[in-house]
């Protein structure tokens, strides 16, 4: 049987940042062009102002009206702004917002009503596309609150590394709170499914970081460890979820620990960004877990300070329309093995049966 032709929609992020060069970059590129048909939701004004400005002559969009039109054969460009909009580049304007959301609105209905099959957004400006129809952190909440899903996970994916948060935007004075033994565990479950799911990994290991410096160093500098997450991992590992940890974060990375790991995951947003960006900031993606549509993204931002001036890599961009694509077949894989009582479904495994189970990482500077 042929594989069903997957429909891409790629929204044009602010359209005063690097989302259309981005964009163009990636998809000039016919290994992208091959895997999927490209809905890119945005402004022909726009786009083609870009075009000019970063001189790009080998590249061309394909205007439709809607994505009951596309062409397989071409890069097609949605039109969801009006003729009367004004490009500042690298500025953050309150126009900037408003045509970032008219194209995310525009893009996530037609996912809804499945006339694209997966979602990848261009970057935004958090601060000017608030308003009264967007009052969110972020891609991740605005999905969560349009789409319809009990709890998701932000994941950051990349060939070294997949790693995701259980807490996402929060002020760094609210993280502790935000932490509890359900919430984790919820976590947790939501992380290994996804793996199983969405990355077809069978009988993945999951890396739980700690929340406080040395694992807590036995209560000295906190009671997060043994009070909540070593009771939501050992939860997890009785359900048969190959959860391992709390692991210092410092010892964890530096030590390379973290390789022998399916993914990670890090108790707030910076413990774990920053190590992501520092391995795979040209080629990482963002990926939310848990939604029943699949949105990726790139894991950088709008880049106001280098837009149009030609600086900027389609290379996170290529990768997050290869890992949406990817997340689509193996979704479709494991549908179809989970319909088949023939098929195995679910691998139980304990962690006292597992070899070579990674070890605690140690700190230089535990006993100074």
């Amino acid at each position: 049987m042929d594989k069903k032709t997957i429909i891409a929609g790629i929204t044009q992020g602010d359209i005063n940042g690097i989302g259309y060069e981005i964009i163009m970059k990636a998809l000039s590129d016919t290994a992208v062009t091959d895997l999927c048909v490209p809905v890119v939701y945005g402004s022909p004004k726009v786009a083609a102002y870009h075009r000019k400005v970063l001189n790009i002559n080998n590249f061309n969009f394909y205007n439709i009206r809607s994505a009951a039109e596309a062409n397989q054969k071409k890069v097609n460009l949605v039109n969801c702004l009006g003729d009367d909009v004004r490009v500042e580049l690298g500025k953050s304007t309150p126009e900037g917002g408003q045509a970032s959301l008219a194209a995310l609105e525009s893009a996530v209905a037609d996912l809804a009503d499945g006339k694209i099959d997966v979602l990848v957004t261009a970057p935004i400006d958090k601060h000017n596309i608030q308003s009264d129809s967007f009052r969110f952190t972020g891609h991740t909440d605005y999905l969560k609150s349009k789409i319809g899903s009990h709890e998701v996970l932000m994941l950051m994916i990349s060939e070294s590394m997949k790693i995701g948060f259980a807490t996402e935007h929060l002020p760094l004075r609210e993280v502790a709170g935000a932490i509890t033994m359900n919430s984790l565990l919820g976590k947790i479950r939501l992380l290994n499914r996804s793996l199983l799911q969405d990355f077809a990994i069978r009988g993945p290991k999951i890396g739980v970081l700690s929340l406080n410096p040395h694992a807590g160093d036995g209560g000295l500098l906190g009671n997060e460890e043994k009070d909540i997450i070593i009771p939501a991992i050992t939860r997890a590992n009785e359900e048969g979820i190959l959860a391992f940890g709390p692991y210092s974060s410092d010892g964890f990375f530096g030590s390379g620990a973290f390789s022998r790991f399916d993914a990670i995951l890090a108790m707030y947003h910076d413990q774990g960004m920053g190590a992501f960006k520092a391995l795979a900031f040209d080629t990482g993606v963002n990926f939310t877990a848990g939604l029943p549509v699949i949105r990726t993204s790139p894991v950088h931002g709008t880049a106001f300070d280098i837009t149009g001036k030609n600086e900027a890599s389609g290379n996170s961009m290529r990768q997050a329309i290869y890992s949406a694509v990817d997340i689509y077949r193996n979704r479709e894989m494991y549908e179809e093995i989970t319909r088949n009582p023939l098929q195995p479904q679910k691998i139980e495994i304990h962690p006292e049966h597992v070899d070579e189970l990674p070890p605690e990482p140690e700190n230089d500077d535990h006993h100074l």
